[in-house]
């Protein structure tokens, strides 16, 4: 259960201040046993909410709310059309049924959806994505490559570079890049990209490009993660969310208009920079194949160079992993 009964008691509630029952119920015009529903609805979503007798709920901290004008504030690129959901099944998915019913112009580039949770948010290969509520930043962003397929070779590397570039810019350091679509902060996952094609004409296609970047995950959500993880408030670094929000989509946009242009040669050198995995001895498992070598970078099309043997080979699908050497 989650409508604009819901909303109201969170946004109450975003201030990490005391709210009683009786207060809530009379702003929302429903009984008290009423609002305690509404306040499962939210802790099921992920958020920590406690309940003291004579105080009220309150928050265990408080949160800052997406919010397009403030994310406008940070993007300073007034022809992106930023839009804020709540709850969503998942980004992606509202993307591909605004193309679907036409409610957004597939020919113009850049509309944009945030949403404070998602409850079937999923990663690549049909992984989930945990997502709860107000913990971290979940977007999709629509983008029109007129040249049709061949011209998003290397998409998703050019986002993550983008991705770490914005976290630099606010402080954030030790951060890698995982060859094709992981954010790494000191060896730990901190953001993952998913790259999904939505329409293909003869000379045409709709790319919908997902992100999720960990801000502070509540301990309970961290349970379902199943390889080590990090977020952006053990950085050190204080960044509101929305300011969040805006900068790391700045960095997006203008570096997909770059990329539209040049392709992604220009962009070889800036991943090696933050490629945390070159020069190590990895494993490359595509399917039941599994290649050994040595991670020598990327080639002008975005495919991961593999050296074994002297032989330098190209990759463009698998999953990447440091090998694991025994002794």
């Amino acid at each position: 259960m989650f409508n604009q009964t819901t909303h109201n008691i969170l946004v109450a509630l975003a201030d990490g201040q005391f709210c009683s029952g009786e207060q809530l119920g009379e702003q929302n015009n429903i009984s008290r046993a009423a609002i305690s529903k509404h306040i499962q609805a939210l802790q099921k979503l992920g958020l920590d909410i406690y309940s003291v007798t004579g105080k009220g709920y309150k928050l265990s901290q408080p949160i800052s709310l997406l919010n397009p004008d403030k994310i406008h504030a940070f993007l300073l690129l007034g022809h992106v059309n930023v839009e804020v959901k709540t709850v969503v099944e998942s980004t992606n998915d509202v993307i591909k049924e605004a193309l679907a019913t036409k409610t957004i112009s597939s020919t113009r580039s850049g509309t944009t959806i945030f949403s404070e949770a998602q409850t079937a948010g999923r990663g690549r290969r049909g992984k989930q994505w945990v997502s709860p509520l107000g913990a971290s930043l979940y977007f999709s962003t629509h983008w029109r490559f007129e040249q049709g397929i061949s011209a998003t070779m290397g998409l998703s590397l050019v986002v993550g570079i983008a991705i770490v570039e914005a976290l630099t810019q606010l402080g954030v350091d030790d951060l890698g890049l995982k060859w094709p679509n992981d954010i790494y902060y000191q060896g730990r996952k901190l953001a993952g990209i998913l790259v999904e094609l939505e329409g293909q004409g003869s000379d045409s296609c709709d790319i919908i490009i997902g992100a999720g970047i960990n801000v502070l995950l509540p301990p309970d959500a961290t349970q379902e993660i199943g390889q080590p993880f990090a977020d952006i408030s053990e950085t050190g670094v204080l960044v509101d969310r929305n300011q969040l929000a805006g900068t790391i989509l700045r960095h997006v946009i203008t570096l997909l208009e770059e990329f539209e242009q040049t392709g992604f040669v220009s962009f070889v050198d800036r991943w090696h920079k933050h490629d945390c995995f070159l020069g190590h001895a990895v494993q490359l498992h595509m399917g039941q194949r599994c290649i050994e070598g040595v991670a020598s970078g990327v080639d002008a099309q975005g495919g991961l160079v593999i050296t074994n043997d002297n032989q330098r080979q190209s990759y463009f699908g698998g999953e990447i992993s440091l090998r694991k050497l025994t002794l």
